[in-house]
């Protein structure tokens, strides 16, 4: 074992034990944050027009600062990308994470000094929790792999502005630089494909211990790995033990993932966003993560059913529930103020406090009432693949098809196999049934031939990654939408598809 490893069991039982003093008073820290970011924010132009002085409980601050998302609260972003002091959180912010959202357009998202510890620490206390757990601490002394985006930074109002990923490259700890792959000159080529070759280079004769990334682009590494070796990842790097990741639900991904490496190995899921490190997977056989709620955020939470009311019920972590489809809303010392960060989330324990991620605020098929989410989807197929465990697939997205032919309407899913299934129509009529049960609503469309059951629409390998591609999001922390409640995404892909087939 080397002196990393070595070094890392009695800091990751000083960080276990940190948590722990939290964990056991979950409500007490989350008044703490509340109290002390309104504090800190009373005198900037935001504190002053909601009146934080006088904001004393929870109930004055659902009267005071009205849920926003990014485009109600851009006067206030437009002003602090200006340059202006003061705005949301005192000063300047040290940074702006640039992200393209995925229900809006460019968003830049404001990271102070005191909201940096978050992003940081949080990713690192993951994987020191982890080594409290299983006490699996070599891959610390092999090399690590983040694929990630560019780490050059731009200068917005006087602001470094960036790609999270690559802001975060910036404070990657110094005990882990000599460890850390790819090179910071490879890391900056933004061409996502011209990246990967790179990247390959760089890797392929490392030991690589642990791998981080969005799944399906760490999928797309270890095909090219596959191709050029004519091995199994397990092969190639022995040691690799640990993947971590994030932005997007694992098991549509699991199964050829763990194909690709030959064995199964730990893995870690976070729940990281440019608005904060929200929470992560602490013990490894529990899917659900550990929500961090002493780490400068206050969370807030509205049922799901209730967001689009005009005065939306707000709950604090004390009052809620398990199983119950929340919107997640954040205030923080970034100078984020009651904002909807479009994620949903589910409460998978209460004791502490975990969540799964169950879909976006804003991603779901409604246009016949259905209101199917994404989580729902997401289980359908793995439910359905678990009964034909020789379909694999790389990616799939869900759009409405609308016919003025009463029961001629349905939901087309848009799916990308590595290994199709031999009867399409079986496995169709499977993945049906399988959404019929999870959404009562659904199944009422389907039963009173409202709704058609649902159309599989198989594409070419490599349709995904082509329109990706050609919006100029391929690779990085970019994410296809599991589904949609208009067909833009579908006519773009379908249009990716029938340009292929012109040439």
């Amino acid at each position: 074992m080397g002196v990393k490893a070595w070094l890392s069991k009695p800091l990751a039982a000083y960080v276990h034990k940190k948590h722990q003093s939290w964990i056991q008073n979950p409500v007490e820290a989350q008044k703490a944050v509340f109290e002390k970011i309104l504090k800190e924010a009373q005198h900037t132009v935001f504190g002053r027009e909601h009146r934080f002085a006088g904001v004393k409980t929870h109930a004055d601050f659902v009267k005071a600062v009205p849920v926003r998302d990014y485009e109600g609260l851009a006067s206030y972003f437009n002003r602090v990308k200006a340059g202006e002091k003061d705005i949301l959180w005192p000063g300047k912010p040290l940074y702006l994470a640039k992200t393209s959202g995925t229900t809006s357009g460019t968003k830049y998202i404001p990271i102070t000094r005191e909201s940096i510890p978050n992003h940081i620490n949080g990713a690192k206390d993951a994987l020191l929790t982890y080594i409290h757990e299983t006490g699996n601490s070599r891959f610390l002394d092999g090399k690590l792999i983040f694929l990630s985006g560019s780490p050059v930074l731009e200068e917005v109002g006087g602001i470094h502005t960036g790609r999270l990923s690559g802001i975060v490259n910036h404070h990657v700890p110094g005990y882990l630089r000599t460890n850390q792959l790819p090179s910071y000159e490879t890391n900056c080529i933004e061409d996502w494909e011209t990246k990967l070759d790179q990247i390959i280079e760089e890797t392929i004769d490392q030991d690589m211990t642990l791998i981080s990334g969005i799944p399906p682009w760490v999928q797309m590494y270890f095909d090219k790995l596959r191709r050029q070796t004519g091995k199994p990842v397990k092969d190639i790097f022995p040691n690799f033990s640990l993947f971590v990741y994030g932005g997007v639900n694992f098991e549509p991904y699991r199964k050829k993932l763990f194909e690709s490496i030959g064995r199964e190995v730990d893995s870690i899921e976070t729940f990281p966003a440019s608005e904060g490190f929200f929470a992560f997977q602490n013990e490894q056989h529990d899917r659900g993560l550990l929500l961090l709620l002493n780490s400068g955020i206050f969370f807030e939470f509205i049922p799901t059913e209730e967001y689009f009311n005009e005065n939306p019920t707000r709950l604090t972590i004390g009052e809620v529930e398990p199983d119950v489809n929340y919107a997640l809303v954040v205030s923080s010392n970034a100078g984020l103020w009651a904002y909807s960060i479009g994620d949903t989330v589910k409460f998978t324990s209460l004791k502490p406090y975990k969540v799964v991620v169950s879909g976006r605020i804003k991603h779901f098929i409604s246009a016949f009432g259905e209101h199917v989410i994404g989580e729902e989807v997401e289980k359908a197929m793995k439910r359905t693949m678990d009964k034909y465990p020789s379909v694999e697939l790389v990616e799939f997205t869900v759009a409405p098809y609308v016919s003025q032919d009463k029961g001629q309407s349905y939901h087309e899913w848009l799916v990308e196999f590595s290994k199709p299934p031999r009867e399409l129509e079986a496995f169709s009529k499977e993945l049906n049934a399988q959404l019929q049960k999870l959404n009562s609503y659904y199944d009422d469309l389907i039963t009173g031939n409202i709704l058609s059951d649902l159309k599989i629409r198989p594409l070419p390998m490599g349709t995904f990654r082509n329109y990706m591609k050609s919006q100029g999001k391929l690779g990085g922390q970019n994410k296809v939408p599991r589904l949609s409640n208009d067909r833009n995404l579908a006519e773009g892909l379908i249009g990716v598809v029938e340009a292929s087939e012109t040439k």
